[in-house]
């Protein structure tokens, strides 16, 4: 994601019904396929709602469809070490078994970087520590992807190893300020325009970040290619204005991307082994309509409408979609669903999902022609609610998150959010059970659904 508070809808804390079970005879959607990647989906009947119901996605069998989006939280060191100790704390609170996290945004080299104590996947220092955390993650039963990320222009001098500009498609600025590592701000600055041998390195970086993040032990990796950053800029003529072979046309715009994918599927596909399980877990996440920092573009629609289907034949293990429910209106959100069917693996959908709303997101997916595989990533409310997938399952309140905390340097806000307690636990159960005691299957299958999303801690 980049950031924690991008999106600006959110859960308010409301309580949530009708967001672990489906009236007796709902339809089910579940995937059937005996292959790495779906290809299809089917329908069934349970009482379970459509997030509690698993999903392939790439060699991964996940147990539900609640993951954990990324979310920046700068809480490394200033050299962009993780800190393992807090942040494997932090990840392992949010573990379910079976369940998928994608990892805060992780610079890929040191021109990357743009925010102060945002971990990196460059330096051997920097891959001991992510093992630690993974291990964290790994030892609860969960799975995690890397999000290999360069912020482009929207980073600044003061980051940059040799202090000169950052880097862009074009020397177009950023409108506004940026945060710097003494914590003033400054205005974005205008970057300088990356040559085609400097695209070249560029395409070396993302294979060293991913081969790195193989060897912290990663399940597999997410390239960033949203919300305004590098590959993002390229995309679009509001930011890339180049005349060269990565300008111009839709084709030539979204050329980086489709390298950057290429690049760091080849080599996580060696490193795991062809035809192996692992080797499927390559990912994507992109935000069409989206404006922030500055996205722009004359022709949206065209861009993504070629973008989208090109993925096709990387076979992807997931497009992590970033929706624009506050970026653009509901014209664009349209085109984006549409867009959404022209892919033909697994989707995630992100932007400021709520439990109800997530539930026929995934329901609309089971039920469009041809069925597509869903699952719903949530940001914010992971923050202040770590057994997030479990207060989903149980119907109870959500809590607000505190934006101040979101990227300050300590453990307030991070690692010390609360939990359900064993009685508020059992009454929630006791209410769900209540709630349909004619529904054989559900009450079969609520003991082995707790036992899966509690948290132990």
């Amino acid at each position: 994601m980049g950031h924690a508070d991008q999106n600006k809808k959110a859960g308010n804390g409301e309580p949530n019904s009708n967001a672990a079970v489906q009236p007796e005879g709902a339809t089910r959607c579940s995937d059937q396929s005996s292959d790495v990647k779906v290809k299809t989906v089917t329908c069934s009947l349970t009482g379970m709602a459509p997030l509690f119901t698993p999903i392939k996605i790439g060699g991964l069998q996940l147990s539900h469809r609640i993951i954990m989006a990324p979310l920046t939280r700068c809480r490394a060191s200033p050299n962009n070490v993780p800190n393992t100790k807090l942040s494997g704390e932090y990840y392992a609170q949010r573990t379910t078994k079976g369940g998928l996290i994608v990892s805060e945004a992780t610079n890929i080299n040191p021109q990357s970087v743009g925010h102060f104590c945002a971990p990196g996947i460059w330096t051997p220092e920097q891959v001991d520590a992510w093992k630690g955390i993974v291990s964290a993650i790994h030892a609860k039963g969960g799975f995690i992807f890397l999000q290999l990320w360069h912020v482009g222009r929207g980073s600044h001098s003061a980051y940059q190893p040799d202090g000169r500009p950052p880097v862009g498609p074009s020397p177009i600025a950023i409108k506004g300020q940026t945060s710097l590592p003494d914590g003033t701000e400054a205005p974005f600055e205008v970057p300088r325009e990356l040559t085609v041998e400097e695209i070249a390195a560029l395409l070396d970086d993302y294979r060293k970040a991913t081969n790195n993040a193989f060897l912290a032990g990663f399940d597999g990796v997410e390239v960033h290619g949203a919300n305004g950053y590098l590959i993002d800029q390229f995309l679009h003529d509001g930011s890339n204005q180049r005349t060269d072979k990565y300008g111009g046309s839709i084709e030539n715009r979204a050329r980086l991307l489709f390298e950057v994918v290429e690049a760091v599927q080849k080599v996580w596909i060696d490193a795991a082994g062809a035809g192996t399980p692992k080797a499927a877990n390559v990912a994507l996440r992109l935000s069409p309509f989206g404006k922030y920092q500055d996205m722009s573009d004359t022709h949206e629609a065209e861009l993504y409408g070629y973008v989208i289907p090109n993925l096709n034949r990387f076979n992807l293990a997931y497009l992590h979609v970033v929706e624009p429910r506050v970026s653009a209106g509901p014209d664009a959100i349209a085109v984006v669903n549409n867009l959404g069917k022209t892919f033909s693996g697994p989707l995630i959908s992100a932007g400021g999902y709520r439990p109800d709303d997530a539930n026929q997101t995934v329901m609309d997916g089971c039920k469009s022609n041809p069925p597509r595989a869903v699952a719903v990533a949530f940001g914010r409310l992971f923050i202040s609610n770590p057994d997030l997938p479990l207060r989903i399952f149980l119907r109870t309140d959500l809590h607000n998150y505190d934006r101040s905390t979101f990227y300050t340097h300590e453990a307030v806000g991070y690692t010390d959010q609360p939990f359900l307690k064993d009685g508020e636990i059992a009454d929630h159960i006791k209410e769900l059970r209540e709630a349909q005691p004619d529904n054989e299957k559900l009450q079969a299958a609520i003991d082995g659904e707790i036992q899966m999303l509690k948290v132990q801690v």
